[in-house]
């Protein structure tokens, strides 16, 4: 016989114990998931508003890029007299595309580790690459989706103005129809072939890619840190002598 088969009070107490336990850990239970619960509806929160601003964002930073390429682009070809000059912008603006696409692949697939070593040897262009690797999701967004897709429509319509150009007065219907479509499937051949050759390259050497788009953005940033400090300068001299 057992210990609790001589003492039937000690088995009994044993059963109420074991209830008791049973009952706090399953209260324990539905207040860390009620807990779970409210922290991820609050993150939830701010993920949507985090989407909800960068979207706006991308709309803003798309609009005013695409009005700018466009403008420049439109005005260049259309005044210009040399069809070949004419084709080199056009392929510029295919080439901006398929360099953003590189970049934006890049960032993505490169790892923090080897910059972190040569922010603290503090190497140019170190920081810059941390932020862009930690920021990789709005960097390949603004890269691959809004410069990449606004170089594509904008080659488009810039092949249109080209077509459009070396039509003449002597070409037919089924000529200008032809040429008009021989010049949009160039260009898309040259994008979808050039971005299939820049993401081969991207993921192959993604930390190079990073660290020289990171080397060029601190080159900029310090350019536009003294330019801001000459304005300074001259803002202060300029209040110094109203004070004399």
């Amino acid at each position: 016989m057992s210990k609790d088969d001589g003492d039937p009070y000690k088995s009994i107490n044993a059963k109420k114990r074991a209830r008791i336990k049973d009952q706090k850990n399953n209260k324990n239970g539905k207040n860390d998931e009620n807990g779970k619960n409210g922290k991820n509806g609050k993150n939830g929160k701010n993920g949507k508003k985090c989407n909800n601003g960068w979207a706006r964002k991308v709309f803003v930073l798309t609009f005013v890029i695409a009005c700018a390429f466009s403008f420049i682009s439109e005005a260049t070809i259309r005044r210009m007299s040399n069809l070949i000059v004419a084709a080199l912008i056009l392929f510029v603006i295919i080439l901006i595309g398929i360099v953003f696409d590189i970049i934006g692949i890049a960032v993505t697939s490169a790892s923090e580790v080897p910059f972190v070593s040569m922010a603290s040897k503090k190497i140019r262009g170190a920081k810059e690459a941390i932020r862009l690797i930690r920021k990789a999701d709005q960097v390949s967004s603004f890269c691959n989706d809004v410069v990449g897709d606004i170089c594509g429509i904008i080659s488009g319509a810039a092949g249109g103005v080209l077509t459009l150009k070396i039509i003449g007065t002597d070409f037919t219907t089924l000529e200008e129809s032809l040429l008009s479509i021989i010049i949009s499937s160039l260009i898309a051949a040259l994008t979808v072939a050039g971005k299939a050759l820049g993401k081969s390259f991207a993921i192959t050497n993604c930390d190079k890619v990073v660290y020289y788009t990171a080397y060029f953005l601190s080159l900029l940033n310090e350019k536009i840190d003294v330019l801001n400090g000459k304005k300074n300068s001259k803002g202060n001299a300029v209040m110094k002598a109203r004070e004399n």
